[in-house]
């Protein structure tokens, strides 16, 4: 069976104009463009033409555009070269919750060598708010970040609003994912993107940078990129990379359309197909082709294999997986479920009939996931007059305002989604009113057993030492059953 991709958020199959484009260049622009000789000019007339070409649909000047290795490389490049550029301004640096990781890496860097700052909360869509931003920045602010589009549920930023908020303060815009497919949002200092999210080849990245803004390379002194960039241009990947761009912007506007209603299809099907599921991110302030949801009990990993077998290429920031065993920062920013996380990411020229498939084994492949796990079992009997639970859950710890003794589920040790699955089975087991407390020392335990409860309806009271309730680690995670 052919395998559908659907995971073009992290990187896009390359695009045929790009294929062309690179296989010329490699005749006409392998030469040094540095150099005058005739090889030499004639590279240096490809890599202009090229990024002529990206700055008109940036929208900015030629001169303001450099090319990198990478879109890593350009938001490393870009966050700390400000940085550095204004720091007569200050060393304070706002970013949103839910940056890409280039982002939080090179804030890091810049709290470590003794800079500050301050992270700006978003909501249950994803939304960094104008407003909360305005409210972050100090007469030392010297760099605002705030994406364009998020890359793991595609929610459109406030770019603009919050541009007109910082005012003189620069802001750097992440555009990687929706540059090629929407219009660049105006207001950005500083703007970078990346040739493999639209159909380029992998190793292009771009890092603009407005005439008049301050801007001081954090690396060595080079002569190429006008000394923002080291290093050597690979002129024929420029030029495929700009040709791409230049095709599918052509071809935006109906393709945008078209997978704008195949992604709807997925965000209305799923939930009526799938039980115990949340689609997240804004439903319509969006990318028009990313759709991303959530699995109650469901391993991410275990997940996305077993829809790999079914053939279909689709992508988690699920925190159950085997790479990282850590919650998506930008699921947890949310305050939604970071278990069972898929995100599919269509491809231009997706057909409806691969959508379709895909809705057609979707169900049978969460339920084939969740069955080992016991779910499918009738639900537990409520505790019995005595108070006693079954054989790994305590009773008898009271908690003043919580109805009496708690139930205690012991699932220290338990890795995502475990420690939720126990709680979503034994919470019959008390009444209305009654107490169940889950401990747990799984990272992502802090995030989805607040998420579940919102999910289920629950009262989720906080947490208390583990020691309170018999645990000797981790964290005692305090539920009320509304119902």
């Amino acid at each position: 069976m052919a395998t559908v991709y659907f995971d073009v958020a992290s990187t896009a199959p390359l695009h045929p104009v790009a294929r062309q484009a690179l296989t010329a260049a490699l005749d006409e622009g392998w030469a040094d463009p540095a150099r005058l000789y005739r090889s030499g000019r004639q590279a240096r007339m490809l890599l202009d033409a090229a990024r002529e070409s990206v700055a008109e649909v940036l929208g900015a000047r030629p001169d303001e555009v450099s090319f990198t290795a990478s879109g890593t490389q350009a938001l490393h490049l870009g966050v700390l070269g400000a940085l550095a550029g204004n720091r007569r301004r200050g060393a304070h640096l706002v970013h949103s919750a839910v940056e890409h990781s280039a982002v939080l890496h090179a804030a890091e860097r810049h709290e470590a060598a003794g800079g500050e700052v301050t992270v700006v909360p978003v909501d249950r869509l994803g939304r960094a708010a104008p407003e909360g931003f305005a409210a972050a920045l100090r007469p030392d602010t010297a760099l605002a970040v705030l994406q364009s589009a998020n890359h793991e549920v595609g929610t459109v930023q406030p770019v603009t609003e919050t541009a007109a908020r910082c005012g003189e303060i620069p802001l750097l815009v992440d555009a990687a994912q929706s540059t090629g497919r929407a219009a660049v949002p105006a207001g950005w200092s500083l703007l970078t993107a990346s040739a493999h999210k639209w159909g380029g080849p992998a190793g292009v990245g771009v890092l603009a940078v407005r005439k008049g803004v301050r801007y001081a390379s954090p690396l060595p002194a080079d002569e190429r990129e006008r000394g923002r960039v080291p290093g050597y241009v690979n002129v024929p990947a420029v030029v495929a990379a700009a040709a791409s761009l230049r095709a599918v912007r052509a071809d935006a506007e109906r393709e945008n359309a078209r997978l704008h209603g195949l992604v709807e299809r997925i965000r209305a099907r799923v939930p009526q197909l799938v039980p115990e599921v949340e689609v997240v991110g804004d439903p319509v302030h969006r990318l028009p082709h990313l759709v991303t949801f959530s699995c109650l009990y469901v391993d991410g990993e275990v997940l996305l294999t077993e829809l790999d077998r079914a053939g279909f290429a689709v992508s988690s920031g699920s925190s159950c997986t085997s790479s990282t065993l850590t919650p998506s920062h930008v699921l947890a920013a949310m305050g939604v479920l970071t278990e069972g996380n898929v995100r599919v990411s269509l491809p231009y020229g997706t057909a409806e009939a691969d959508v379709e498939r895909f809705l057609a084994v979707l169900p049978g492949i969460v339920a084939g996931v969740r069955a080992p796990l016991g779910l499918d079992l009738p639900a537990p009997a409520a505790a019995g007059s005595d108070g006693k639970t079954g054989s790994d859950g305590e009773a008898g710890a009271d908690r003043p305002g919580t109805g009496g003794p708690a139930v205690v589920l012991d699932a220290l040790g338990k890795r995502c989604p475990l420690p939720v699955i126990e709680l979503a089975r034994r919470i019959g087991e008390v009444p209305p009113g009654g107490t169940v407390v889950v401990l747990a020392d799984d990272e992502a335990a802090v995030l989805d057993i607040p998420a579940w409860c919102a999910m289920r309806g629950q009262e989720y009271l906080g947490t208390a030492p583990a020691a309170d309730y018999g645990g000797d680690r981790g964290r005692a995670h305090l539920v009320r059953r509304t119902s």
